[in-house]
C-alpha cells in the first residue's frame, strides 16, 4: 500500500548520521529560509549550522548508534539484490534521502538560469509534490529448500570442496564396450563405449567408488554423474528416450544423494551435498552448424528448455540438494537450462540452490560463443544462481584474472574448479595435486571464492591437497554492487546514468533495423535480403548505436519467422552482437521468438496494461525468466495516455506490479510514456512535449531505479520529408528530455551529434532530458550528428517554440518558416531555398582541387582515368541536369566512354595497371549505374532499348563443380573497361545454363574459365555442345589449368566456330576486339586454327614417341629402392594424438608473416623484369614498382580491416590416423592394433620411361608397408579463409567497388594458403612433432626446406580430385569446420587449401605424368569404380585418347 512518509527529528537524525554530505547540502538550503523567520535566527546560525554540519561527521566517525523509531513505525525492509532481479523496498530511510535530494533540486532549480529561460519545464515546489510510495518487498512464492541456509552458513565460515573431474577417474577403470552396455543395453544398436553416464545404471559401484573417494578427500560437494545425461545429448547414442534418460538421472543422483547421507552421519558437522550435474548438451542455440547458413540453428530453444526441464526433474526427484549448470560454453544454452529450472521451480512450488558455472576457451577470457564472462554475468545474472563460477579450458593460472573480474561484478558466492594444468601434447594432463593446490592457492589468497573443486585431469589425490590448502584461508565476503541496468552482448554494458547530465550518458538504441524506422531495412527484409538487413544492422554500430532495436511488425512480414531469422544471423556478427539487443514488437510471441535467440541480456520491448493486469503479469513474468529488461507502455485497459498526470499513473501502476508481484529488478524497468506527434494544427496536441518531459521527471521520483525511454521519431511526424527540421526537433526535444531524466531513445546516433543544439538557427527550435529521460528511439549515427549545441539557432527557435507550447501560432510559424527551408541542408548546416552549394552563407566547404574547375566531361574523364570515385554520381548528375546531354545514353556514350577509352589506350600501351584499370571501372559502374534508373524512365516513354552501344556482347561463366572466379572476374572488369557489355553468369554453371544464356543475351563471344583439372572435360562438353547447336560464336578459353596445347588438343576440334585460348586478361581485349572486327576476324581465327592443328599433330607424335612402362615393371623399379623404415632415419614418429583437430576461428595475424605475395602480384598482371622479380625486389622496377608498392599498401590496409573486423574467419582441421602402404594404397586403421581397416586412399605410380635410375614412384612409398610390421601414420588437412568472403564482396559488388572485390578474393585465397603453412608448421613442430627443433624464416618454408610434404589430390603428385571425398569423409570436414566438395571435388568456400601430410624423410614431391591403359584399369578396379569413370577423372594424364 503506498503511504505518505512523516518525517520527524529521528529520521533526520538517522539520515544526518549516514549521509553527512547530503545533509550539509540540505543544512545550507535551508539556511537562508531559517533566516527569515526570525533575527535571533540570523545571530546563532553562525554557529548553530556549522555546529550541526560538524557533528553530523562526528556521528559517522563515531559509529555512533541509531535510534530506534517507535514501534508503530514501519520496519526498514532489507535491500537485496542476488543476481540482479530482487527488488528492494523504498524504505523510510530511502524517502527521507528523496525527500532531501528533491529539496536540495527544488531550491537549486529556482535559481537555474536553465529553467529562467524555459519555465514550461520547470520542476514543481516540493510541497505541491506528492510523497514517494513505500513499495513492499517481494516475497518469493517458492519454498526454499533448507539447503540455502545451510551452504550460506558455511560459505560465510569456510572455502567449501567441489569434487574433481568424473571422465578422469572412470578413465582409470579402463571399461570395455561389454561393461558399459551391461546387460540392459547388450543389444544396443550403437556403440555405447565413452558414455559415461551410463555407467550409473550399467556399473553403479565403480561411480559410487569414484564419489567415495571424493567425500574422502575432503569434498563437501559431489557432482552427479550426469554431464550429458539429456535427451539432446543422448542422441548421439540413440538413447534419446525419455524413460532412460530419466532412469539415469534419477539413478544417478539417488546413488550420490545416498553416499553424501552415508559421510555426513560419520562427520555431522562436516555435512556433504549431492549437485546435480547440468552439462551444456551437445548443441549450440548460438551458433549455425551450416557455414553457408549462419542463420541456421542445429535445434531449437524450447527443445533444449524440454531437455533440460526432464533432467532437472529426474535429478530433484533423485534427491540432489543444489544443481549446477556447468561447462557453459554458449550463453544461450545456459539461459535454457535457467529458463527450465525456473519454470520446474514455479511448478513444483520448492526450490533448491542453482550454481552456475562458464567455460572460457583461452585466454582471450570468452566463451566459445564470444562473450566475456562479466557479459556472461549481466546475462545469467537474473535467475539469482546462489554461487557463480568458472570451470575447464584453463589451468588454475591461467583463469586467475578472470575469477577476479568475476568476483568484482558479482553479489553472489563465487567458486572455480581449474583443469590441472594445460593439456600436454597428448592431450593428456600432467600436473600433480600438490602442484595443483599451489596454483589454485592464489584464488583464496587474493580472497576471491567461496568454494573450489578440480576439472579435467583432477583425481581425488588433487582434490585432497586442494582441501588441506584452503583449511587455512577464510572465504571471499559476499559484497553488493551498484544497482545498475546491466545488459549484455558479447560484451557488458553496464548503464550508470549521470543524474547531473543524462544526455552525456544517453542510451542510443539504434532505429535502422526497425521496419517502421527504415524502409530500406523494410525493404530487404521483404525481399529476404537478410544479408544488406545485416550490414545495416553493422553499420548502427559502427555509428555509435549502444543497443540495436530489432522490430519486424508488418503486414508483408510473417514477424516471428523473420525476428527469428535476424537476430540468429546478427548473432552470427560479433561487430553486431557486441552490443545488447531490443527485441521490439506489439506481438509477445514475436518478442520471445526473438529472447530465444540472443545470449545475451535483451531490453524486451514492450508490455502494457492495456490487455490488463492478469495479462500483463504473466508476460512480465516471462520476460523475467528470459532475464531481459522491460519497456512498459504507457497504456492501460482505457488507452494511451496523453496527459502528464495519465503517464504518471499508469507507469506507477506498472511499476508497483512488476516490483512487489513479479519480482522485478527496478533498474531494469523502462517506462516508455509515449513521444506523441506534435505541431499537427490540433490544440490538444500542443503540449505533447511539455507533457512527456514533466512527466518523465516525475515518473523517475515516484517509481525508484526505473528508466525512460521513447520513440523520438514520433515526434517531428508531421514535419516528415523536412529533413534539417526533423532533425532539428529531436536534438532539441533530446536536449530537454535528459535534463528530466530520459535514458535512452531510438535515434539516429550520427545525426544527433552533428544537428548539436548550439548550432540550431534561432529563428528555428531547444527539452526532455534535463527533465531525466534516459533513452528513446531515434536514428543512431543522428545522434552524433545533430548535437543540441550545434543546430542552427533560427530554426532553433522555431521549434522550441513548437516543442514547449511557448506561443498559440507556433505550428503555423514553423510551417511558414519551414516552407524556406532546403530540404537537404542538415539542421546544423542550414541552407535556404534558392542558395546554391558553396555559396556564402551555404555551409558548404570550398573545394582546393583544380581538377574539380574543369568542365565537367573533363571532371569525369580525369576521375575515371585516376579511379576517383568521390564526386563521379554529383559529376554525372550535373551532366544529366546541365542540358547539354539530351539523354542518359548520350552521357555514357559521350564523356564516360571518352575517359575509358583513354584508360583502355593507356592500358594496352602498359602505361596503366589492372589495379588502375579495376579502379577506373569501379567510378565507371558507379556512374552508369546513377544513371540506369533515368534510361530505364527512358526507354518506357518511347519505347527503345535504351542501352548505349558496346563493342560487343561477352558472355563469360566459370564452368560447372568450379567455384573459382577471380581471373575470370578480372578478364570481366576489364572487358568492362573496353565498352563490351559483358554478362557475367557466375561459378559452377551447367552447360545448359550457359548456352541458354548466350542465346538469352546473344552472345557475341562466349568465354569458359576454369581452374580445377575436371574443368577441362566440362569445357569440351560445352565445346560439343555448341557444336551440336550449330553455333558460331568464338569460343575463348581461360583459367589456371587452361593450356594452349589442351586447347588445341581437346577442344578445338570439337568445335568449328573458332576457339581461341587467352592467358590473361590483357590479351582478352585485343582477341575479343580482333573477333568483333568483321574484317579481320575470320583471317585471325582461321591462323589460330592453323597453329593448333600443328600442335596437335605435334601432341599426337609426341605420344607416339615416348614409351611407357608397364605398371608391373614400375613397381618392380621402386621396390629395388625402397625405403627401409626399419632403420631409425626412417622410423616413422608417432604423433601426438590420433583422430581430428579442428582449428577455428584462428586469428587472422596468426598467419599474416606467412603470405607469399609474389601469387597475388601475379593475381593483378604485375611482373617485374630482371632484376626486380619476385616480391619485394618487384618495389624496385622502374616500370611496375610504383604501381605494385600502392597495391600493397592497399592490400595491407584491407587486411587490416578485415582483421579488425572480423570478415574473414580462418577455419582448419588435421587428422592423424594409424596407416600403413598395400601395394600403391595407403589403408588407414581404426585404431593402434590396426586390425580393422577405416579407409583407403589410392595413388598413382610414375610410368613415363627416364633416362635415369631414378625409381618411378608412388606416395605409397613414403608410408611403411604393412608388411614390414612397422607403425606409421598418414596426416591430413583442410584449411579455409573464405568463409564470411562471400558477404563481403557482396557488399563491394554492391556499391559496385570491382577493385575491392577483386582485392578481397586474392587476399582471402593468399590468407588460405598461408593458413595451410601455418598449419604444416604447426604439424611438424607440435602435433605431429616429427621435427620440433626445426627452425626456417617465411623465404625458406616457401622453398620448402623442410622435413615431410603435404601433397593436394588433384595436383602432379596425386592427380585424382576424387580422393578428396576420402578426407573428407574420414575427417568429417563439412561438420567440422564448414567446407564442402562441389559434385567435381572443388572446395567451397573457394578460399580453400587441402592435402596430405607425410612426415617421413624419404617423402617428396614429384609429377606422376601419363599413365598408361593398364595402371588406370587396375586403379579403376582398387577404387571400386567404372572404367569409363576412371577415365574421366584421369583424362589429362592419359597417354592415350580413349
Amino acid at each position: 500500500m503506498v503511504q505518505a512518509v512523516q518525517l520527524n527529528w529521528i529520521h533526520a537524525y538517522n539520515f544526518a548520521r549516514l549521509h553527512p554530505g547530503s545533509f550539509s547540502i540540505a543544512v545550507l538550503v535551508a539556511w537562508p529560509l531559517f533566516i527569515a523567520l526570525a533575527a535571533v535566527a540570523v545571530v546563532l546560525s553562525p554557529l548553530l549550522f556549522p555546529g550541526a554540519m560538524i557533528a553530523a561527521y562526528i556521528l559517522k566517525h563515531t559509529n555512533a548508534p541509531a535510534i530506534e523509531q517507535p514501534a508503530t513505525e514501519q520496519p526498514r525492509q532489507e535491500q537485496s539484490r542476488a543476481g540482479g532481479s530482487a527488488v528492494a523496498a523504498v524504505d523510510v530511510d530511502a524517502a527521507v534521502a528523496a525527500a532531501v535530494a528533491a529539496a536540495v533540486a527544488t531550491a537549486l532549480a529556482a535559481a537555474d538560469p536553465y529553467y529562467e529561460k524555459y519555465p514550461q519545464v520547470r520542476p514543481k515546489a516540493q510541497a505541491d509534490l506528492p510523497p514517494v510510495p513505500v513499495y513492499a518487498d517481494w516475497v518469493d512464492p517458492v519454498e526454499s529448500s533448507p539447503a540455502f541456509a545451510m551452504i550460506d552458513k558455511i560459505m560465510q565460515e569456510r572455502i567449501m570442496v567441489i569434487d574433481g573431474a568424473m571422465g578422469t577417474a572412470v578413465q582409470e577403470f579402463r571399461l570395455s564396450e561389454e561393461e558399459f552396455r551391461g546387460e540392459r543395453y547388450k543389444n544396443h544398436a550403437g556403440d555405447l563405449k565413452g558414455n559415461n553416464d551410463l555407467l550409473v545404471i550399467t556399473r553403479p559401484d565403480v561411480i559410487e567408488t569414484i564419489h567415495r573417494n571424493y567425500l574422502a578427500a575432503g569434498a563437501d560437494i559431489i557432482e552427479t554423474n550426469t554431464f550429458n545425461s539429456t535427451m539432446t545429448s543422448q542422441a548421439d547414442y540413440s538413447l534419446d528416450i525419455k524413460e532412460e534418460v530419466y532412469l539415469m538421472n534419477k539413478t544417478a543422483a539417488e546413488l550420490a544423494k545416498k553416499v553424501c547421507v552415508e559421510f555426513t552421519k560419520m562427520d555431522p558437522s562436516k555435512p556433504r551435498f549431492a549437485a546435480g550435474a547440468v552439462g551444456p548438451t551437445s548443441k549450440t542455440l548460438s551458433v549455425s552448424p551450416s557455414v553457408e547458413n549462419p542463420a541456421f540453428r542445429g535445434c531449437t530453444y524450447d527443445a533444449i528448455v524440454e531437455s533440460y526441464y526432464e533432467q532437472v526433474e529426474a535429478l530433484v526427484d533423485g534427491g540432489v540438494d543444489m544443481l549446477l549448470v556447468e561447462t557453459v560454453f554458449d550463453t544461450l544454452n545456459c539461459k535454457a537450462a535457467l529458463f527450465a529450472i525456473d519454470k520446474f521451480f514455479t511448478d513444483k512450488g520448492k526450490k533448491i540452490p542453482v550454481f552456475v558455472s562458464g567455460t572460457i576457451v583461452d585466454n582471450s577470457g570468452r566463451t566459445l560463443s564470444g562473450q566475456t564472462n562479466e557479459a556472461f554475468w549481466n546475462s545469467v545474472g537474473h535467475a539469482k544462481p546462489m554461487a557463480i563460477g568458472l570451470n575447464c579450458a584453463l589451468g588454475a593460472k591461467d583463469m586467475v584474472p578472470y575469477i577476479e573480474n568475476l568476483s568484482k561484478a558479482a553479489d553472489c558466492y563465487v567458486f572455480c574448479y581449474p583443469n590441472a594444468g594445460l593439456p600436454n601434447a597428448m592431450g593428456g594432463y600432467d600436473q600433480k595435486g600438490p602442484a595443483f593446490a599451489e596454483d589454485c592457492s592464489v584464488f583464496p589468497k587474493l580472497n576471491l571464492i567461496n568454494a573450489i573443486g578440480g576439472c579435467c585431469g583432477t583425481t581425488d589425490k588433487h582434490i585432497k591437497c586442494l582441501a588441506d590448502m584452503v583449511k587455512e584461508f577464510k572465504p571471499r565476503v559476499k559484497h553488493t554492487v551498484k544497482d545498475l541496468m546491466r545488459l549484455s552482448g558479447l560484451e557488458p554494458f553496464n548503464y550508470d546514468p549521470n543524474p547531473k547530465d543524462y544526455r552525456k550518458t544517453f542510451i542510443n538504441l539504434g532505429e535502422r533495423c526497425n521496419v517502421a524506422g527504415s524502409t530500406i531495412f523494410k525493404k530487404a527484409v521483404v525481399e529476404g535480403n537478410f544479408e544488406k538487413a545485416l550490414a545495416i544492422a553493422l553499420k548502427q554500430v559502427e555509428n555509435g548505436a549502444h543497443v540495436i532495436d530489432v522490430n519486424m511488425d508488418d503486414g508483408l512480414i510473417d514477424g516471428e519467422s523473420a525476428m527469428i531469422k535476424f537476430v540468429n544471423l546478427m548473432v552470427s556478427e560479433p561487430d553486431v552482437c557486441k552490443v545488447p539487443f531490443m527485441i521490439d514488437s506489439s506481438k509477445f510471441a514475436v518478442v520471445e521468438a526473438g529472447l530465444k535467440c540472443s545470449q545475451g541480456k535483451c531490453i524486451m520491448n514492450s508490455i502494457s496494461l492495456k490487455g490488463g493486469e492478469e495479462e500483463f503479469l504473466k508476460q512480465a513474468t516471462i520476460v523475467k525468466r528470459h532475464g531481459a529488461a522491460v519497456v512498459v507502455m504507457a497504456f492501460d485497459e482505457q488507452g494511451q495516455a496523453a496527459t502528464e498526470a495519465e503517464k504518471i499513473r499508469i507507469c506507477m501502476r506498472a511499476y508497483k506490479l512488476l516490483v512487489e508481484t513479479v519480482g522485478f529488478f527496478p533498474q531494469d524497468i523502462i517506462f516508455d510514456p509515449n513521444i506523441l506527434t506534435i505541431g499537427t494544427g490540433m490544440v490538444e496536441h500542443d503540449n505533447y512535449g511539455v507533457d512527456f518531459i514533466n512527466a518523465t521527471r516525475e515518473i523517475k521520483r515516484l517509481c525508484p531505479g526505473c528508466k525512460i525511454s521513447g520513440g523520438v521519431s514520433n515526434l517531428a511526424f508531421s514535419f516528415r520529408g523536412n529533413e534539417p527540421v526533423r532533425r532539428a526537433f529531436h536534438s532539441a526535444f533530446l536536449y530537454h528530455a535528459c535534463k528530466a531524466g530520459m535514458d535512452m531513445g531510438i535515434v539516429n546516433a550520427a545525426q544527433v551529434e552533428e544537428d548539436e543544439y548550439e548550432k540550431l538557427d534561432k529563428e528555428l527550435l531547444y527539452h526532455a532530458c534535463k527533465a531525466g529521460m534516459d533513452m528513446g528511439i531515434v536514428n543512431a549515427a543522428q545522434v552524433e550528428e545533430d548535437k543540441y549545441e550545434l543546430l542552427d539557432k533560427e530554426l532553433l527557435e522555431y521549434v522550441e517554440d513548437v516543442l514547449l507550447n511557448r506561443c498559440s501560432n507556433s505550428t503555423e510559424r514553423m510551417l511558414e518558416f519551414a516552407a524556406t527551408i532546403d530540404p537537404k541542408s542538415t539542421p546544423t548546416k542550414l541552407r535556404k531555398k534558392g542558395v546554391e552549394v558553396g555559396a556564402p552563407g551555404a555551409g558548404g566547404k570550398p573545394d582546393a582541387k583544380a581538377w574539380r574547375s574543369q568542365p565537367v566531361g573533363k571532371r569525369l574523364e580525369h576521375a575515371l582515368v585516376k579511379g576517383i570515385d568521390e564526386f563521379c554520381i554529383a559529376d554525372t548528375e550535373e551532366c544529366r541536369t546541365n542540358g547539354t546531354f539530351p539523354s542518359p545514353l548520350q552521357i555514357i556514350e559521350g564523356p564516360l566512354m571518352d575517359g575509358m577509352n583513354v584508360v583502355g589506350d593507356l592500358f594496352g600501351a602498359g602505361k596503366m595497371f589492372l589495379p588502375q584499370v579495376i579502379k577506373s571501372a569501379r567510378v565507371m559502374k558507379k556512374s552508369v549505374g546513377h544513371l540506369i534508373p533515368f534510361m530505364e524512365e527512358e526507354r518506357k516513354r518511347n519505347g527503345g532499348t535504351g542501352e548505349a552501344s558496346n563493342a560487343g556482347v561477352f558472355l563469360i561463366a566459370t564452368v560447372k563443380g568450379d567455384v573459382h572466379d577471380i581471373g575470370k572476374n578480372i578478364v570481366a572488369v576489364v572487358l568492362g573497361c573496353n565498352n563490351f557489355k559483358v554478362i557475367d553468369i557466375g561459378v559452377m554453371c551447367p552447360c545448359k545454363k550457359i548456352l541458354d544464356a548466350v542465346a538469352e543475351n546473344k552472345a557475341d563471344i562466349l568465354g569458359l574459365s576454369g581452374l580445377i583439372t575436371p574443368s577441362l572435360d566440362e569445357m569440351v562438353t560445352v565445346a560439343k555442345e555448341m557444336e551440336k547447336m550449330g553455333l558460331k560464336i568464338p569460343l575463348l578459353i581461360g583459367g589456371a589449368t587452361t593450356s594452349k596445347m589442351h586447347t588445341a588438343v581437346k577442344l578445338a576440334p570439337n568445335y568449328s566456330g573458332g576457339v581461341v585460348h587467352v592467358l590473361d586478361a590483357s590479351r582478352a581485349v585485343p582477341v575479343a576486339q580482333v573477333l568483333m572486327d568483321k574484317n579481320k576476324r575470320q583471317e585471325f581465327l582461321d591462323d589460330i586454327k592453323d597453329t593448333y592443328v600443328e600442335m596437335s599433330e605435334e601432341f599426337y607424335a609426341g605420344l607416339e614417341d615416348r614409351r611407357y612402362l608397364t605398371i608391373e615393371k614400375s613397381r618392380e623399379s621402386a621396390a629395388k629402392v625402397a625405403t627401409d623404415f626399419t632403420a631409425p632415419e626412417h622410423t616413422p614418429v608417432t604423433p601426438k594424438f590420433c583422430g581430428v583437430r579442428a582449428l577455428v576461428d584462428v586469428p587472422i595475424t596468426d598467419v599474416l608473416p606467412y603470405i607469399d605475395w609474389n601469387p597475388f602480384f601475379q593475381v593483378w598482371q604485375l611482373r617485374g623484369r630482371y632484376p626486380n622479380r619476385g616480391f619485394p625486389k618487384l618495389f624496385n622496377d622502374e616500370t611496375v614498382g610504383e604501381e605494385a608498392k600502392k597495391l600493397h599498401e592497399e592490400a595491407l590496409a584491407m587486411l587490416k580491416m578485415i582483421t579488425d573486423k572480423k570478415r574473414l574467419t580462418l577455419n582448419g582441421i588435421i587428422g592423424f590416423y594409424p596407416a600403413n602402404s598395400v601395394g600403391d594404397d595407403i589403408e588407414v586403421y581404426t585404431d593402434e592394433t590396426r586390425t580393422t581397416r577405416s579407409h583407403t586412399f589410392h595413388t598413382l605410380r610414375q610410368q613415363a620411361e627416364k633416362d635415369t635410375d631414378e625409381p618411378y614412384m608412388a606416395l605409397s612409398d613414403f608410408i611403411a608397408p604393412k608388411s614390414s610390421g612397422v607403425k606409421d601414420y598418414l596426416g591430413m588437412f583442410v584449411a579455409t579463409s573464405g568463409i564470411g568472403l562471400d558477404e563481403l564482396t557482396a557488399e563491394f559488388k554492391a556499391a559496385n567497388d570491382d577493385y575491392s572485390y577483386i582485392m578481397a578474393e586474392a587476399l582471402a585465397d593468399r590468407l588460405a594458403e598461408a593458413f595451410a603453412e601455418l598449419m604444416h608448421e604447426q604439424v611438424r613442430k607440435e602435433h605431429w612433432g616429427y621435427a620440433p627443433d626445426e627452425k626456417f624464416d617465411n623465404e625458406d618454408l616457401l622453398k620448402v626446406k623442410y622435413q615431410g610434404i603435404r601433397p593436394a589430390p588433384g595436383y602432379p603428385t596425386q592427380p585424382d580430385h576424387t580422393e578428396k571425398g576420402t578426407m573428407w569423409d574420414l575427417m568429417n570436414v563439412h561438420k567440422e569446420i564448414g567446407v564442402e566438395l562441389t559434385d567435381s571435388f572443388a572446395m567451397l568456400p573457394a578460399a580453400s587449401v587441402s592435402g596430405m601430410y607425410f612426415a617421413g624423410k624419404c617423402s617428396q614431391y614429384f609429377n606422376v605424368g601419363k599413365i598408361t591403359t593398364d595402371q588406370v584399369k587396375e586403379y579403376a578396379v582398387r577404387k571400386k569404380q567404372e572404367f569409363a569413370v576412371a577415365e574421366k577423372w584421369l583424362s589429362p594424364i592419359l597417354s592415350y585418347e580413349p
